[in-house]
């Protein structure tokens, strides 16, 4: 199983309906195929409350070591992805929904005033809930509390929900001083940034070159290095090896040999993907696939 996207890695998946543009759901990393869920975005906000287990999410340029009973609130718009650390699983519950829950209509006060200073907030892409502030505490109970209205469904369920998510922001704004709204510059380079991995991820099994990646850009090579080594802290060559090898993850846990893995991922030379990848995971992909299969037979 992996997340479903469009061919800008728009996720495809509905979060609740038009009517009522809210869901929960229960995830658990072990439920896909390479262990963690690959790059992808969408317009809604999401929260993620880490059940149990541990799991590297990485938002944009950031990453995040959660653990349980962590929260993560990640904006609207960003690219993330969450993969397994050290092999270990993890139960996460996610709450996804459309700012307009919270602003009502489009340049409402409340959408002018305290929605879109976030939402248009380019620096903030996450805000780790890890009980290091005082906040945290009451910002996790809400969370939970939004479950369980969630489970429970009972009359006025959708007013429930509604009064919760203010709270919530209303809380987050109590506690986060959001910056000026994004410059049309930098909308144009978020945009850019997404097309880039778009390509990446529509190509990476394939041999891909900076120019390939300027050409479809129509921007000099420079400058798409520049660009995404700024936002995403990280190179454009890193970045592509470990999207490979993140891709490869899956084919591991299958009897393929590790030279056809290694090509089907975009790695010419099978000794040199076993190398990149016990740079990036710490472990060759013998052991790795190993480790696997122990932990599939655990998890029956």
């Amino acid at each position: 199983m992996q997340i479903i996207t469009n061919q800008f890695q728009k996720e495809v998946k509905k979060h609740g309906s038009d009517k009522f543009p809210f869901l929960v759901s229960y995830e658990k990393l072990s439920k896909y195929e390479s262990g963690s869920f690959m790059w992808h975005w969408h317009p809604e906000i999401e929260i993620t409350y880490v059940k149990k287990g541990q799991m590297l999410y990485k938002v944009n340029h950031s990453s995040y070591y959660l653990k349980e009973g962590d929260v993560l609130f990640e904006n609207a718009n960003v690219l993330h992805m969450g993969s397994m650390e050290n092999m270990q699983d993890c139960e996460y519950i996610s709450i996804t929904f459309s700012p307009k829950l919270i602003y009502g209509f489009f340049e409402s006060s409340i959408y002018s005033k305290y929605v879109e200073p976030i939402i248009q907030d380019f620096s903030l892409s996450a805000i780790d809930i890890e009980g290091s502030e005082e906040w945290h505490q009451e910002f996790s109970a809400l969370v939970q509390d939004i479950i369980g209205i969630n489970e429970k469904k009972t009359s006025f369920y959708e007013f429930d929900v509604v009064i919760k998510l203010q709270a919530l922001w209303k809380l987050l704004l109590e506690n986060y001083s959001p910056k000026e709204s994004g410059t049309s510059r930098s909308k144009v380079e978020y945009e850019r940034i997404k097309t880039i991995v778009t390509y990446i991820e529509q190509n990476y099994m394939r041999k891909i070159t900076l120019k390939d990646i300027s050409i479809h850009l129509h921007l000099c090579e420079s400058e798409c290095s520049r660009l995404f080594k700024r936002y995403m802290n990280i190179s454009l060559f890193s970045f592509l090896q470990e999207y490979r090898i993140e891709r490869s993850l899956e084919y591991l846990s299958r009897q393929e040999s590790i030279s056809v893995i290694a090509e089907k991922v975009g790695f010419s030379d099978s000794n040199y993907y076993s190398k990149v990848f016990s740079k990036i995971k710490g472990c060759s992909p013998q052991k790795y696939r190993k480790g696997y299969y122990e932990k599939a037979i655990e998890l029956k």
